[in-house]
């Protein structure tokens, strides 16, 4: 490092003349005053010291500053970065390279810049994905090539991503000179600060990028396999459906092969025609035939015109088991309705029925076989136990609910992820459920002009939703064809509830046929979740007529579809005294994932108060550790949220330390990284920094353009420190200190 040291002043026309006219002025008279008294001593001492101060003062009118330069005394350094990520191993259909990463493969080359060696020092330097403790970048040397990783800073194990901003940043901080940046990638960023912010550091440095983009920045022909949602378990002996999506940026609609598999070996396929540029939604059904864990695996057949096959394939684990739910059924008059859907539930191997009858004119509750109970649970405890509660045609009244009972169905709802069913009659007794903690959970709207319903002649007949006709509980048949062909010709009703409008918030997926309001067609099958449960509305009381002609084939698999749609969440996970469930139940990577989970103490109460943690163990051993929050004291639950990082299978371990007990599960967590192959450059990101520096955009084959502009850009200007000497506090005391003795001396000469 060269130092140079100087003086410089602002001296202006007026300011010179004022300071030579007060310097003169002051020497004048002082000859003056010194002739007056014979040139005394002390006279002569005080006048030379007043023209110093004034001397003083008239050089500080100049403005002075001490001037420090400092030169470097070694070269330049020129950085040359490259990105190494994923995102360029992608084959572009328009470019000739096999990868992105080989097209920019002769700008990481020393012989490359070797003419621009003695300019300056060149730094070749990649830049690849965030990782988890990596060691600090190598020292650079001259015409070197280095590697230097980004380390994120927001959580212990970090997603795998590209930063572009932190390696711009960090080549202005870790070399002092730097005379410019060469970027060369394809622009595709998708962790850190937005690069222009980079770009806006480095033009105030003053430190030009010249960037080389790569890749196509067009989609390119592919067929995607985007989501394969296989639920967290099934029944052993249920037809289960599976969903999925096909994300495809052909031109043309095109007939593909979908095939699932599972581990031993037993396939399904199906024919689906994927859309061209856009997203197709299909599902497939699957019964399982043997109990334990498992996975399915689905796939994609290739197309000839795609370039990447390797993301038309997904995997999922997926649980049998053998299920036995528990079911509430509480009416007051045995109506049709309730006797058939009491033998539906009761003739279920997978449902365990207990049924309550408020019968008026009834002695004694309780009927002649296991079925019935004689009196509502008398515990939350005992309520707890019930997966599904159907309401019938029952309200508040001596001999049927207490507004006590509401508030725990309520509770067992919200809290307790169970579900409830709400089955009006022609008595509209449900009415006064709406004065009560039961209010809420209604998904309708009802007309209190009509409390006892409307009643026809003719049937009347169900019309499915658009909802309705992708829904699982409306699903009759195997096919959305067939199935509509069965909602149409199902036997009609003959009574329906006064409903006015489904509320905001809820599914509606069948309405009235016919009939229609102000608000629109009449909703019959509502659906909607409230806290943790789910809740709906069945708006008829003529579902026991399908079994008209063909027995239990619709009425039966009706009712057993909605049991368990509305029990799935509340047995994701349970142990004795633990429950744990999850929403959503098949979360994306990077989508906020809401864990509940209701502990009992050993003697079956609700833990009101407790330190209930959850361990998460990710694919790539990263343990997270939450605490869970009461959300219900009196039903025992907790709550927390969690953002999965990474795709695959995380481990969860429920534990409560006032009980001592754990539960165990897996979450499975789909989606793909944030670096992937395929993706389209993004050549307007690269752009914009070389605007925003002042660079240049130009190709792979232009170097030598690049060399000769580096070459004759001057060197950086040279650091510079000025010291403001007429301001300076030393100066000031200086002078305050002189003012001070000359006016002591004039005291003591006995001037004053």
């Amino acid at each position: 490092m060269i130092q140079t040291n100087s003086i410089s002043f602002a001296w202006t026309p007026w300011t010179i003349t004022i300071a030579v006219a007060a310097v003169v002025v002051t020497a004048v008279v002082g000859v003056i005053a010194c002739r007056r008294t014979g040139w005394r001593r002390s006279t002569v001492g005080l006048e030379l010291l007043r023209l110093a101060m004034v001397s003083i003062a008239a050089f500080l009118l100049g403005g002075p500053e001490w001037v420090e330069q400092y030169r470097p005394d070694e070269k330049p350094v020129v950085a040359v970065l490259w990105d190494d990520s994923a995102s360029m191993q992608t084959r572009d259909a328009s470019v000739a390279a096999e990868s992105r990463h080989d097209a920019i493969l002769p700008l990481t080359t020393t012989e490359a810049w070797s003419s621009l060696s003695d300019r300056a020092d060149v730094v070749i330097e990649s830049f690849a994905e965030t990782k988890e403790d990596v060691a600090s970048p190598v020292a650079v040397h001259p015409i070197s090539n280095t590697s230097a990783t980004v380390v994120s800073a927001e959580m212990p194990n970090s997603e795998i991503g590209t930063d572009l901003s932190s390696p711009l940043v960090d080549a202005a901080r870790k070399h002092e000179h730097l005379l410019g940046v060469v970027l060369a990638s394809d622009g595709d960023w998708n962790q850190g600060a937005a690069p222009v912010q980079a770009a806006g550091r480095l033009r105030s440095l003053g430190i030009p990028v010249f960037v080389f983009p790569v890749g196509s920045d067009t989609r390119l022909p592919d067929v995607e396999l985007l989501s394969f949602d296989v639920p967290t378990f099934a029944i052993l002996g249920k037809r289960v459906r599976i969903g999925f999506s096909i994300d495809s940026s052909l031109p043309r609609d095109h007939v593909a092969t979908v095939t699932m598999k599972n581990a031993g070996g037993e396939e399904i396929t199906k024919e689906v025609r994927v859309s061209a540029m856009g997203r197709t939604n299909d599902s497939i059904d699957w019964e399982p035939t043997s109990l334990g864990d498992t996975s399915l695996t689905l796939s994609v057949s290739s197309h000839a015109g795609e370039v990447r096959d390797d993301n038309n394939t997904m995997s999922a684990p997926i649980s049998i088991r053998e299920e036995k739910l528990r079911v509430l059924v509480i009416e007051s008059l045995p109506r049709w309705e309730y006797r058939y859907l009491r033998n539906a539930l009761s003739r279920d191997p997978g449902v365990d029925v207990s049924c309550l009858l408020f019968h008026p004119g009834l002695d004694k509750r309780g009927g002649g076989n296991s079925d019935y109970i004689s009196e509502f649970p008398a515990t939350k405890e005992e309520l707890a136990r019930y997966d599904v509660v159907f309401l019938g045609d029952v309200g508040i009244d001596d001999g049927q609910l207490t507004l006590e009972q509401c508030e725990w169905l309520r509770g067992l709802v919200s809290q307790q992820a169970s579900g409830l069913v709400f089955m009006p009659g022609w008595q509209g007794r449900q009415f006064s459920l709406l004065d009560t903690e039961l209010a809420d959970l209604v998904p309708v709207v009802m007309d209190e002009s009509q409390p006892r319903g409307w009643g026809s002649r003719t049937a009347q007949h169900f019309e499915l939703t658009e909802l309705g006709r992708r829904s699982l509980l409306t699903k009759l048949s195997d096919t959305a064809d067939e199935n509509l062909e069965v909602w149409g010709n199902l036997p009609g009703f003959q009574w329906h509830a006064p409903v006015l409008r489904a509320k905001p918030g809820t599914e509606t997926l069948c309405v009235h046929q016919e009939t229609s309001n102000r608000f629109g067609r009449l909703p019959l099958l509502v659906t909607r979740t409230f806290g943790a449960g789910k809740v709906l509305f069945m708006g008829t009381d003529g579902a026991w007529r399908w079994r008209k002609g063909v027995e239990d084939l619709y009425h039966y698999r009706f009712w057993g579809q909605v049991v368990r749609w509305m029990a799935y969440r509340r047995n994701m996970a349970q142990g004795e005294n633990m429950r744990l469930y999850y929403s959503p139940e098949r979360p994306q990577v990077r989508q906020t994932v809401t864990v509940n989970a209701n502990v009992m103490e050993s003697s079956g109460e609700p833990l009101s108060k407790g330190n209930v943690t959850l361990r998460i163990v990710s694919p790539s051993n990263h343990i997270e550790t939450i605490r869970m929050e009461s959300s219900g004291e009196q039903w025992g639950a907790f709550s927390g949220r969690v953002t999965p990082r990474e795709p695959g299978t995380h481990q969860l371990t429920l534990f409560c330390k006032q009980t001592g007990d754990t539960l165990e599960t897996t979450v499975f967590v789909q989606g793909a990284s944030l670096e992937q192959i395929g993706k389209p450059a993004r050549p307007e990101v690269l752009e914009e920094i070389a605007r925003v520096t002042r660079g240049q955009v130009l190709a792979v084959d232009r170097i030598n353009d690049v060399v000769q502009w580096l070459s004759a850009m001057p060197d950086p200007p040279p650091s510079v420190r000025r010291i403001s000497l007429w301001s300076h506090p030393v100066m000031v005391g200086c002078f305050v200190a002189l003012l001070a003795l000359f006016w002591i001396a004039r005291k003591g000469v006995g001037l004053i």
